[in-house]
């Protein structure tokens, strides 16, 4: 094996999981879910039956990671966020994956501790989540979103850095151009 699983964690069979992919205390790993390389999966948490996760994420402590979720490359999940894959779950009236909608991270998206992402909805390219925040609707590529619910209150650079008006970031000094399609790397 080139990847890391702990004793108490649970991987069911027809897994893929990349090299060096470290899958820490008390997770599970369900059938179907594809996983690449270079990825940490904190304590306790759940990858549900044929979810994708890119290379080189982030899953910290107590996420679960339920079917119809996708992350690209590089998403960070900080702790105990939340996702969801049923707008009208019922116990007793079971839909099953006919019901599920489709969540997509793209890549280097970062997601707050506490935050929920309610399913059918993507998060752009190295948006950033604020912690406890509540996103109900497509969230655009460099957005800085937070409150419940989630609204934009203005745009992050690739490092991480929440950008001046002049859209030029003070750390690593990337500049962006603001569109009517939201915020693009000026190259």
């Amino acid at each position: 094996m080139d990847y890391f699983i702990h004793p108490t964690s649970i991987v069911d069979d027809d897994v893929e999981i990349g090299k060096g992919t470290k899958i820490w205390h008390f997770s599970h790993i369900q059938s179907g879910a594809r996983i690449g390389k270079n990825c940490s999966f904190g304590q306790n948490v759940n990858v549900s039956n044929n979810v994708k996760v890119g290379n080189d994420c982030k899953v910290q402590n107590n996420v679960s990671l339920y079917e119809g979720v996708e992350l690209e490359d590089y998403v960070f999940c900080g702790p105990s966020c939340v996702f969801t894959n049923d707008l009208t779950p019922r116990a007793k009236y079971p839909k099953g994956p006919i019901g599920y909608r489709k969540t997509v991270v793209e890549e280097g998206a970062s997601i707050g501790a506490n935050a929920t992402v309610v399913c059918g909805h993507r998060v752009g390219r190295w948006a950033l989540i604020g912690a406890g925040a509540v996103i109900v609707s497509d969230v655009p590529a460099y957005a800085l979103m937070l409150g419940v619910p989630a609204r934009q209150q203005g745009w992050v650079c690739e490092c991480g850095e929440i950008l001046p008006d002049s859209l030029i970031c003070n750390k690593c000094r990337r500049k962006y151009i603001e569109d009517d399609q939201g915020l693009w790397e000026d190259v």
